[in-house]
C-alpha cells in the first residue's frame, strides 16, 4: 500500500536545499508509482467481483460508426459485467469509457502479460508505461492468443523500464509485428505470410480538433497509393498557386488534400464572384443550428455536406443592431470557436446558412403523450450539451432523449395524473450506454432544477451534474455506505 509517512511531515519546503528538493521529488513520484499500481490491482479486484451473467452482458468498447464490439481485454483475460464499469468511473471521477479501460489494462496485465504486471508492483516499471503497453496487446491486429502476448510480453519486460515512452511504442510494435511475421496465418499461402499484415488505414483523429476549425489526418498508404497521393498534393499546390492563393506550401497541400474529397473546387478562384472552399453550413446566434445540402448560386450541388452547430452570445447595440461576441462553441466535439472562422465559412459559395431563433432555455415546454417532438429535443439538447451521466462528455445530439420520471402509458386511460410528462422539466439526454444503466440497474436520478441533475449510485454515492460538470457530493471520508452483497465468480 502506500507510505503515507512523506506526506504526513511537516515539511518547510521554503527551507529545503536543492538536493532535499530532489529527493522529495523522487518521493513524491514514487508515491504517485505506487498509488497508480495499487489502483490497477483495486480494479482488477473489482473485476473479480462483477463477473457478467452471460457473455452478452459483458462490458465491450463499442467502435465507432459500426456495430462491431471490442473486448476490453484481450482472449483469456475474465469477462467483466458491463454495468458494473460505471460506478468505478464515477467514484474515481472519469468517464465510464475510462474506466473500462482502467479495468481493460488491469486484466490484460495481470494475466496475459504477468511480467510487466510483477515489475509494476515491484516498482521497476511506471503503471503508465505498462499500460501503453497493455493498450497495443488489447487492440492489436490481428488479434493476439494468449501465447502471443506472453511472447511480446517476455521481449518487452526486460527493457520497459529502461526506454523512453516512444521507443517503448515502438519496441511494442516490432515485437507484436515479429510475432505475426513468425505466426503467418495458418489459412493463407505460407509463402505470403508476411502478407496477411495489412497497416493501411486513413485515420481522422476527430478528438483533436483545433479552434481555429483544423483537424488531425494520419494515414498509412499502399507505396504505389502514397507516392500518386504525394504527387496529386503536390500539382494541386502549385495549381493553387498559380491561381492566386498566398498560402504556405503547407496550407496549399491541405487545401489540395480537401479538393480531392469533392469535386474541384479550387478552379473556382479563377472565377470572380465564385470562390468555393469547404462548404460548411454554420449556424450564427446563442442557441442555433445550421442545415447543409442546399444548391449554390452556379446551380451546382454542394461540394460536401457539412452540418455544424454553433452557438454565440449576442448582444443588441443602442442602434438595435445585432452584434456576435468574437468566440462561441461549436457543438461538435466541445471546441471553442471564433467567429471569424465562421465568417470564412458564410461567405463560401455553394453555402447555405440558416439562423434559427434565440431559444430560452429557461421555458418550460410540455407536449402530450409520450412521443418528444424536435422542439422540445432541441431544447434538451441545448441545454445538457452531453449526456448528464456523472463525468460523461458524450454529445447531446447523438443521445437519447429520457423521461426523467417514467412516463405512465396506462396514466390516462386510468384517470390518474401522468407522473412523467412528456416537458422539459422531467427529460434529459443520455447515451445510450448511460440510458441502458439507468433503465437496468439501481442508479437513479432526479432533476433538481433546470438542466440540474443529482444521481445516487447502487452503493449510495451521490453526484451533482449540471452544464458546468460533475460535482461529487459525497464527503471523502463519510464511512457508512450501504452494503451490496458480494457476487461469486462461477
Amino acid at each position: 500500500m502506500i507510505d503515507q509517512s512523506a506526506a504526513s511531515e511537516a515539511v518547510e519546503v521554503e527551507d529545503l536545499t536543492a538536493a532535499e528538493l530532489l529527493s522529495l521529488l523522487r518521493e513524491r513520484r514514487a508515491a504517485e508509482h505506487r498509488a497508480a499500481a495499487d489502483q490497477l490491482d483495486l480494479a482488477a479486484r473489482w473485476a473479480d467481483l462483477h463477473p457478467p451473467e452471460s457473455i452478452h452482458s459483458a462490458a465491450t468498447f463499442t467502435v465507432p460508426s459500426c456495430e462491431h464490439e471490442e473486448p476490453i481485454a484481450g482472449d483469456g483475460c475474465p469477462l467483466v459485467a458491463e454495468f458494473c464499469i460505471a460506478e468505478l468511473g464515477a467514484v474515481l471521477g472519469v468517464s465510464t469509457t475510462a474506466a473500462k479501460r482502467l479495468v481493460g489494462h488491469a486484466l490484460e496485465l495481470r494475466h496475459r502479460l504477468p511480467r510487466l504486471w510483477a515489475q509494476v508492483h515491484a516498482g521497476q516499471v511506471p503503471p503508465w508505461r505498462a499500460r501503453a503497453v497493455a493498450e497495443a496487446t488489447i487492440h492489436a491486429t490481428p488479434a493476439l492468443t494468449v501465447d502471443a502476448a506472453g511472447w511480446v510480453d517476455t521481449q518487452v519486460a526486460a527493457v520497459a523500464g529502461k526506454v523512453g515512452p516512444a521507443q517503448l511504442d515502438r519496441l511494442v510494435a516490432e515485437a507484436i509485428t515479429r510475432h505475426h511475421l513468425a505466426t503467418p496465418d495458418p489459412t493463407a499461402d505460407p509463402e505470403d505470410g508476411h502478407l496477411t499484415i495489412d497497416r493501411r488505414h486513413a485515420t481522422v483523429h476527430d478528438e483533436d480538433v483545433h479552434y481555429a476549425g483544423t483537424m488531425r489526418l494520419e494515414a498509412e498508404l499502399d507505396i504505389a497509393d502514397a507516392l500518386d497521393l504525394d504527387r496529386a498534393l503536390a500539382h494541386g499546390a502549385e495549381t493553387l498557386k498559380a491561381l492566386g492563393s498566398n498560402a504556405s506550401l503547407d496550407a496549399r497541400r491541405a487545401a489540395a488534400l480537401g479538393d480531392l474529397a469533392r469535386t474541384q473546387t479550387a478552379l473556382d478562384l479563377h472565377t470572380s464572384g465564385m470562390r468555393s472552399a469547404p462548404a460548411h453550413d454554420s449556424a450564427v446566434g446563442h442557441g442555433t443550428t445550421g442545415v447543409a445540402g442546399m444548391r449554390g448560386g452556379d446551380g451546382l450541388p454542394v461540394a460536401r455536406e457539412v452540418v455544424l452547430h454553433a452557438h454565440f452570445e449576442t448582444a443588441l447595440t443602442p442602434d438595435g443592431e445585432t452584434v456576435f461576441g468574437p468566440t462561441g462553441r461549436l457543438e461538435e466535439r466541445q471546441r471553442l470557436l471564433l467567429l471569424d472562422q465562421v465568417r470564412s465559412w458564410c461567405g463560401d459559395s455553394r453555402t447555405k446558412v440558416t439562423v434559427k431563433p434565440v431559444m430560452d432555455l429557461n421555458t418550460d415546454l410540455t407536449a402530450p403523450g409520450y412521443a418528444i417532438p424536435d422542439r422540445i429535443r432541441e431544447h434538451v439538447i441545448l441545454r445538457d450539451r452531453t449526456c448528464v451521466f456523472p463525468w460523461c462528455t458524450r454529445p447531446a445530439r447523438s443521445c437519447d432523449i429520457d423521461h426523467v420520471i417514467a412516463y405512465d402509458h396506462h396514466a390516462d386511460a386510468d384517470g390518474r395524473p401522468q407522473p412523467g410528462p412528456t416537458a422539459t422539466h422531467n427529460l434529459a439526454a443520455l447515451c445510450r450506454s448511460h440510458h441502458r444503466l439507468k433503465t437496468h440497474t439501481a442508479w437513479h436520478y432526479r432533476m433538481t432544477s433546470n438542466g440540474i441533475f443529482e444521481w445516487t449510485s447502487p452503493h449510495g454515492h451521490h453526484y451533482r451534474r449540471d452544464h458546468t460538470g460533475t460535482t461529487a457530493l459525497d464527503p471523502p471520508d463519510q464511512p457508512d455506505r450501504p452494503t451490496v452483497p458480494r457476487p461469486r465468480r462461477p
